[in-house]
């Protein structure tokens, strides 16, 4: 029987984690997710950083960003909460560290 629990999750998602780290240069991480994800999956991934962007430079609407990106509203509005009020603030360091670069 496959172990499911959310225990087992949290095992394998900080195994990911430790994967991530151990990757050294944006060739080695590109070809880890070429193996990792399909090609929807990382289209995906970017569509929502891309989106995190538009929202951090506050230019333009929710609607706008899901034009101009191919988001739905919903994913425009999800990024646009976890930009803003969760506590991870992963779009938020990453964001900002690359505006110090």
């Amino acid at each position: 029987m496959t172990d499911t629990s959310p225990e087992r999750y949290a095992a394998d998602e900080a195994e990911l984690v430790k994967a991530l780290l151990t990757l050294e240069t944006a060739e080695e991480m590109r070809a880890f997710l070429d193996d990792l994800c399909t090609p929807s999956e990382l289209r995906a991934f970017a569509e929502r950083f891309k989106v995190a962007r538009l929202l951090d430079e506050n230019q333009l609407s929710y609607r706008d960003i899901s034009e101009k990106t191919g988001a739905s509203t919903t994913t425009v509005t999800r990024v646009a909460r976890f930009l803003r009020d969760m506590p991870h603030k992963g779009y938020r360091l990453v964001i900002d560290r690359l505006k110090s670069q």
